[in-house]
């Protein structure tokens, strides 16, 4: 495998000074792709380093000298409008017999690169009237476009140049193991068949997860056919574009700054993967036991305080119910001020909760994480009467318990969170550290749930009860 950073900026250079040409149909000319690039869109900007790296490579995939490649960029950096849409439309212009499968996430992502794409060659070269959908056009001598959504089959459909740009659409897909499995399925069952003899495969993804479908290609034994290229937001060792320590990726979209503003909203975890390219393993890559602060008390001025319980009803064994107390300043930090925590029957959790309600006071409103159907329902329901003139409701979970701690993670990665000094720090510290390959994740998902229901500000999604009549807002 290789990064191909010097070779190629060296062949860019050679290349670009020569002004070469590349054959179309035998006898006439098109640019190289980077100066076909300025005239078919000259509003936009295609000198940065960045681009011209990509152009290199794919110049290279032109000439036949690469035929896998793959692109790994931050997201809203341009990588589909200049490889998925424009490098497509470029092979077509050079040859208009070639065959171009788009894949995508959906087939809606897939068909809208393929109407763009298609914007692009309507008018620089003949277009058959026979098929014009954006999922399959073609060309008179038998080329064109045909888009798909990861799942979707296309059996007799042969691809010289397959583009599969961004199979994951979001976080949660991203770690499900089951939409991984599918990806993988269908690359390996659908599209890679379709590739004719010769022809050629790039991925384009922003990483989100190291078993993603660029993970499980590097893991396999056809990884030492593939050729990477990683452009990470802020430059690292070695960068393949020679930029110091640190230096934004496209300064002139994303300055220090604005990258370092992504780095706090996302956290050390999804910023390493969707921004830097490097996906890691969840174990001890989400939280720090550093991060947390341990204060003495909470203020006493507080925007918010609630407690959320995420309820188990295993006694001697197996879950634990915890409660987790969190108050937040207007000035946004976070107190994480008591955590409860119990293995025991339905009745004694009941009693843990009765009584943590008169601990804490009225003023603390309580959330229940609510499990879906009649019999969660219930549930809420049954405390909602058991502790009237308290404000109490249910709340539906949402995604795995990976993707509802993320919020929190982040605010804790920048020393947004601190912990009230008490003997349930350690154990909370304990289990944080190495959530969600630990055995257990109950404080974890009731500190998740506490936060998400502070920063919804208690608004409609919960039930209210107060002086022992319930009210729904």
């Amino acid at each position: 495998m290789s990064n191909l950073s010097p070779e190629l900026r060296a062949l860019f250079e050679e290349t670009a000074h020569r002004g070469l040409i590349v054959p179309v149909s035998g006898t006439e000319q098109l640019p190289l792709f980077g100066d076909w690039l300025g005239q078919v869109s000259p509003a936009w900007t295609w000198d940065w380093a960045w681009q011209r790296h990509l152009q290199a490579a794919l110049q290279q995939v032109t000439d036949g000298l690469l035929d896998r490649l793959m692109i790994f960029l931050p997201p809203q950096h341009g990588k589909s409008e200049l490889v998925t849409i424009r490098y497509s439309a470029y092979r077509l212009e050079c040859d208009p017999g070639i065959r171009v499968i788009i894949g995508a996430y959906s087939q809606t992502l897939a068909d809208r690169f393929s109407r763009r794409c298609r914007r692009i060659v309507r008018g620089r070269i003949p277009l058959s009237d026979e098929r014009v959908t954006a999922s399959e056009w073609e060309t008179p001598s038998g080329g064109g476009v045909r888009a798909v959504g990861v799942g979707a089959g296309i059996a007799g459909h042969p691809g010289d140049l397959i583009i599969v740009d961004d199979p994951v659409k979001s976080r949660e897909e991203a770690e499900s193991r089951a939409y991984r499995e599918r990806v993988w399925e269908w690359y390996t069952d659908d599209l890679y068949p379709r590739l004719q003899p010769g022809g050629a495969i790039i991925l384009i993804m922003t990483r989100w997860h190291e078993d993603d479908l660029a993970g499980r290609i590097l893991a396999s034994p056809d990884a030492a056919n593939w050729t990477m290229i990683r452009l990470p937001a802020e430059a690292e060792k070695d960068d393949p574009l020679g930029r110091a320590l640190g230096e934004p990726l496209c300064p002139e979209r994303f300055d220090k700054t604005a990258l370092e503003d992504r780095k706090r909203v996302e956290g050390p975890y999804g910023y390493s993967a969707l921004y830097q390219g490097r996906p890691a393993p969840r174990s001890g890559g989400m939280f720090s036991r550093e991060w947390f602060e341990i204060v003495p008390a909470p203020p006493a001025e507080v925007f918010g305080r609630v407690r959320f319980w995420d309820l188990a009803a295993t006694a001697g064994g197996g879950d634990w119910t915890a409660g987790a107390k969190l108050s937040m300043t207007r000035a946004g930090l976070i107190y994480i001020e008591d955590m409860r925590r119990a293995q025991g029957s339905p009745g004694e959790i009941e009693a843990l909760v009765r009584q943590t309600a008169a601990l804490d006071g009225p003023e603390v409103s309580i959330y229940i994480e609510q499990e879906p159907g009649a019999a969660g329902k219930s549930l809420i329901a049954y405390y909602v009467r058991a502790l009237a003139g308290y404000a109490i409701g249910g709340v539906l979970s949402t995604g795995d318990k990976v993707v509802r701690a993320e919020p929190l993670a982040s605010q804790a990665q920048v020393g947004n969170v601190k912990l009230v000094a008490g003997m349930w720090n350690g154990e909370f510290l304990d289990e944080v550290s190495v959530f969600p390959m630990g055995m257990h994740d109950d404080q974890v998902d009731a500190a998740s749930g506490a936060f998400g229901a502070l920063i919804r500000g208690q608004t409609g999604r919960v039930t209210y009860a107060a002086a022992g009549k319930a009210r729904s807002l």
